[in-house]
């Protein structure tokens, strides 16, 4: 765990595993607390003092001979189109696409994972496919010469990744396999937060567990308005800078310009 952080080792591994939770990788349930004690590197008591606070949440149910496992998710709020309708003339791809290209000629892939899943209830949701339904999910590592940059997540409909493998991911974003593919790219959905890195992502980062990333979700539809891209993206802010330009601020007109910059 990261000892700099002015938090109890305990909530750390609370705050790791909530963030774990809401993102749906524990759908067969969790580890059992000796497995989470050598993950984290913590003893059980403050393991199991994370898990009765998740529980006291209402966000994991544990029993007795049964393990411990996610408590069933609440029906997402209906959305509002009318607003949804109008994000999509003003966050089209056109530009993205490129920007992505160039930002990623500064580094060095390494794919840790390229597999068909099943999509999980948060994937089925947001991807707009059924429940359990062939999803490849990709796992990448983008490394800049001074170091790891980023680890990036991908969940993309199995139908839509036939032609293309580990080696072309390695060498080419994957919007750009999906537009060679045929795909012609619409708009984007993006929200930038932050969250704190569990023990594989801290890892392959290179930082200690605990520490604090910069979090980028992004679903990219297609121009038939179809998902084809959910992607969650974590970066060392000592090495990734994101910056957004609003022009014509205060009018309905104005548009959004994304920078991408890498430092280190």
């Amino acid at each position: 765990m990261n000892a700099t952080l002015p938090l109890p080792k305990y909530h750390q591994i609370y705050l790791v595993l909530r963030e774990q939770l809401q993102e749906g990788q524990f759908a067969d349930g969790l580890p059992a607390e000796i497995a989470l004690s050598r993950q984290f590197g913590a003893g059980r008591v403050t393991v199991r003092r994370a898990l009765e606070q998740l529980a006291a949440e209402g966000l994991i149910i544990r029993q007795a001979g049964r393990g411990t496992r996610p408590a069933p998710a609440e029906p997402s709020p209906p959305s509002d189109t009318s607003a949804m309708a109008g994000l999509a003339k003003t966050s089209r791809l056109n530009g993205l696409l490129e920007k992505i290209v160039t930002a990623s000629l500064r580094t060095s892939v390494k794919v840790i994972e390229w597999r068909t899943i099943r999509a999980s209830p948060s994937i089925a949701e947001a991807l707009q496919i059924s429940l359990g339904a062939k999803v490849r999910k990709g796992v990448r590592r983008r490394s800049l010469p001074e170091g790891p940059l980023s680890h990036i997540t991908t969940y993309v409909p199995e139908e839509l990744v036939s032609g293309f493998g580990r080696l072309e991911l390695s060498n080419k974003p994957i919007l750009r396999l999906l537009e060679e593919s045929g795909i012609e790219l619409g708009r984007a959905q993006q929200t930038v937060s932050a969250r704190q890195a569990d023990a594989q992502v801290a890892q392959a980062l290179d930082v200690a567990v605990g520490t604090a990333l910069l979090a980028v979700r992004r679903l990219v539809y297609d121009t038939q308005d179809r998902p084809v891209q959910w992607l969650h993206g974590l970066y060392r802010p000592d090495r990734y800078e994101y910056q957004m330009e609003i022009s014509q601020v205060g009018s309905s007109n104005a548009t959004i310009s994304v920078h991408e910059n890498l430092s280190g």
